[in-house]
C-alpha cells in the first residue's frame, strides 16, 4: 500500500505529459501556420521566377542588339 501511495503522489510523469502536449500544440500550430501561409508564398515565388525570366530575356535581346546579331 506505501508503494501505491507514492506512486500516486509522483508527478514527475504529469510533467512529461505536459511537454508532450505542448510540443504537439506547437507542432499542430506550425503545421496550420503552414498551410495558411502556402498560397500567398507560392504565389510571391511564382511573380519572382517571372520577373527573372523576363530579366534573362531582356538580357538576352539587349546583348544581342550590343552584337549586332
Amino acid at each position: 500500500m506505501k508503494l501505491f501511495n507514492m506512486f500516486k503522489k509522483d508527478e514527475s510523469g504529469a510533467v512529461t505529459v505536459d511537454w508532450v502536449v505542448l510540443a504537439a500544440a506547437l507542432v499542430i500550430l506550425a503545421l496550420g501556420i503552414g498551410n495558411v501561409l502556402r498560397g500567398p508564398i507560392s504565389e510571391t515565388v511564382g511573380k519572382i521566377a517571372t520577373q527573372v525570366e523576363n530579366s534573362g530575356t531582356a538580357m538576352e535581346e539587349a546583348a544581342a542588339e550590343a552584337t549586332g546579331s
